[in-house]
C-alpha cells in the first residue's frame, strides 16, 4: 500500500519504516529510489520499484507557516528562496 504524506513538515516521515507488499523489502525513505515531480516526490522500493511513499510538496504558505512555527528546515528553505534572483 502506498502511503501519502500531505504535511511535508510532519516529523518522522523520512525515518518511518515501510514494507513492500510486492517483494517484502523493508526500509525508510532514505533507502528508497526517489523521483521528483512538480507537486510531489515519489519513493519506490529499491528492489522492485513498487510505489511505497508519496510526499506532497508544501506550498509557499505552508513553508512560511512552518518557519513561523520554528521549523528549522522551513526556515532554511525560506532563506534559499530569499537568495533567488527575482524578475523585475
Amino acid at each position: 500500500m502506498t502511503t501519502t504524506v500531505t504535511d511535508y513538515y510532519q516529523p518522522g516521515w523520512r525515518d518511518q519504516n515501510h514494507a513492500c507488499p510486492a517483494c517484502e523489502w523493508q526500509g525508510s525513505s532514505r533507502q528508497m529510489e526517489m523521483e521528483l515531480h512538480d507537486e510531489q516526490t515519489e519513493y519506490t522500493c529499491p528492489q522492485c520499484e513498487y510505489p511505497l511513499l508519496v510526499v506532497m510538496h508544501p506550498s509557499l504558505q505552508e513553508v512560511k507557516a512552518a518557519a513561523d512555527a520554528g521549523n528549522e528546515e522551513a526556515q532554511q528553505q525560506l532563506a534559499i528562496l530569499a537568495m533567488a534572483p527575482r524578475d523585475s
